[in-house]
């Protein structure tokens, strides 16, 4: 939730111009929003985001115990999941990632990499939770 947060003010400040759920909604899968009363579709793209950051989260939390305790691993597997959406799931799926500027890029990779801090509790060095 907190990654919302910080996507909420990437798209207010022009520095995202959709993020990757509402691309797979509208892009990837419009068939299957469109099945969505239009009043619900901003909901449940975010459900949607939600969902991948659950699991996202599990995977994580599977992932060894010395891997999981590194400083560098949650932001890491922020970047990793970004980086799988860009390189497969986005062009699977007929989504143009190529065509991103640098600042949302960035951006991205931002919310991203907070994503992954969150994952792991930093003073002990365990996942949060």
């Amino acid at each position: 939730m907190a990654m919302t947060g910080v996507r909420r003010i990437t798209v207010d400040l022009g520095l995202v111009q959709k993020s990757p759920p509402e691309e797979i909604a509208t892009e990837g899968v419009p068939a299957r929003l469109a099945q969505v009363a239009p009043e619900h579709r901003e909901t449940a793209i975010e459900l949607l985001h939600w969902g991948v950051g659950a699991i996202g989260g599990m995977v994580f939390g599977i992932l060894p115990a010395g891997v999981r305790r590194r400083r560098w691993a949650g932001a890491a597997y922020g970047l990793a999941i970004l980086g799988v959406f860009e390189g497969a799931v986005g062009p699977w799926l007929g989504i143009g990632t190529k065509d991103r500027a640098i600042s949302e890029r960035l951006a991205l990779a931002g919310d991203h990499v907070l994503y992954g801090i969150l994952l792991v509790d930093q003073s002990e060095g365990r996942p949060s939770g």
